[in-house]
């Protein structure tokens, strides 16, 4: 779709006063997918040059205009058994063409905030830590999971710019299990379920998201017993904060996310099974 109401591109390397409607352009799959009259002006991040993927001794740096193939492509070092098969399946979470892929960045999918969010759903799982730039050269950094606060509503203060998200190491070495469900088999997701069981410490962590207006993450020191998860999850969501909207009713959200728990819990407390024991 033509942006009308845009006058000027700029270059994202030249530094220069933020102005209302200033938009940072990434991949551009969603400014382009719907009118944008309040915008005026992009900032195009493509100019960067950030590398897409770097992995460090503190773990994977995922740049901001890192696109969804780029990341799905992606080849793990030895012992980072969360990658595979979790990266694929929240980037097919997308349930988006391969045309959307190759332009879709995981920055622009975490900015966003949407409650189905893939991106939001595996980088917060994986205890992704968000590097935000501020336009006088100012850096944060916060978790993913709070950078999301809500439908569509993010901590980005006026000017500032998602970098990149690290994943760290320890996160990276834990098995992970994976539930999501929709309405349709092609729908966008109405519950996405994580969890991520750590075999350095044994501590377990699941997350919430898509049924939530925000992700939800829930730790324990030890996988905990099916009452235990259960009642974690009802007060962290309590009656009336489960997401609304024609993606799915509260109720069957609800119903959908502590099926889920359960099952990623049983999952990840069965001993896993070794290549040629099956």
């Amino acid at each position: 779709m033509d942006l009308g109401t845009v006058t000027q591109m700029r270059d994202a390397r030249r530094r220069e006063q933020w102005r209302p409607g200033d938009a940072y352009l990434g991949g551009g799959t969603y400014l382009f997918s719907e009118p944008q009259p309040h915008i005026r002006r992009l900032v195009d991040l493509g100019s960067m040059g950030w590398e897409p993927l770097e992995v460090t001794p503190d773990g994977l740096v995922i740049a901001a205009t890192c696109t969804v193939a780029q990341l799905n492509r992606f080849t793990a070092p030895p012992g980072w058994q969360a990658c595979h098969p979790l990266i694929e399946q929240c980037c097919r979470s997308f349930l988006a063409s391969f045309k959307i892929w190759n332009m879709a960045t995981v920055g622009g999918n975490i900015c966003n905030a949407l409650p189905a969010g893939p991106m939001i759903s595996l980088t917060a799982a994986l205890e992704g830590e968000a590097t935000l730039l501020a336009l006088d050269g100012g850096v944060r950094r916060l978790p993913v999971a709070e950078f999301v606060t809500g439908n569509g509503r993010k901590v980005l203060r006026e000017g500032e710019l998602l970098r990149s998200v690290t994943l760290p190491t320890y996160a990276l070495r834990s098995r992970t299990a994976f539930r999501q469900g929709s309405l349709h088999r092609l729908g966008r997701s109405a519950a996405l379920v994580i969890g991520r069981h750590d075999p350095a410490d044994g501590s377990f962590t699941l997350t919430v998201t898509a049924s939530t207006p925000r992700p939800v993450r829930l730790w324990f020191p030890l996988p905990p017993a099916a009452a235990q998860l259960r009642a974690a999850l009802e007060q962290a969501v309590p009656p009336g904060a489960w997401f609304d909207d024609i993606y799915g009713l509260p109720e069957w959200r609800r119903h959908l996310t502590l099926r889920f728990a359960e099952e990623i819990r049983a999952e990840l407390t069965t001993a896993p099974v070794a290549p040629g024991e099956e």
